[in-house]
C-alpha cells in the first residue's frame, strides 16, 4: 500500500507560517471546511487557513486512520493547534506526479 505522508506535508507547511506553502498541499480546486457545513475553496480557503495560522502556534498532527483505494486517500487525523484541536476527516488524490494533495479538507470532520 502507496504511503501517505500528506497530514506530515500539512504540518511542515503550516509551521512554516506561509499560506503559499499550506496552499500548495491542497488540488487546485480542494475544498476546507471551514466549520461543518462550510465548505470553501480557491481564495476563500485561502483566507480560512490564513486564520489558522493567525493562531500563532505551530500544528500537531496523529495520523490515526490511512485507507487507500489506488490514487484516492481517505485520512482521519487528530490535531491540534494549541488549545485548538479536532478530528479531521479528509479526501487526497495522488496526482500523475505521484504526489498527494487534499481535495477535502475537513478538519472538523467529527464535530
Amino acid at each position: 500500500m502507496p504511503s501517505v505522508r500528506l497530514p506530515e506535508q500539512f504540518r511542515e507547511a503550516f509551521n512554516t507560517g506561509s499560506s503559499a506553502a499550506v496552499e500548495a498541499v491542497y488540488e487546485p480546486d480542494g475544498v476546507f471546511v471551514d466549520g461543518p457545513g462550510n465548505p470553501v475553496t480557491g481564495p476563500d480557503r485561502k483566507r480560512a487557513n490564513e486564520k489558522m495560522l493567525a493562531l500563532g502556534e505551530p500544528i500537531e498532527v496523529r495520523p490515526r486512520h490511512t485507507y487507500v483505494a489506488g490514487d484516492i486517500a481517505l485520512l482521519i487525523v487528530d490535531w491540534s493547534i494549541g488549545e485548538v484541536h479536532g478530528t479531521a476527516t479528509d479526501v487526497a488524490r495522488r496526482g500523475p506526479d505521484g504526489v498527494w494533495r487534499y481535495v477535502i479538507d475537513n478538519p472538523f470532520g467529527t464535530a
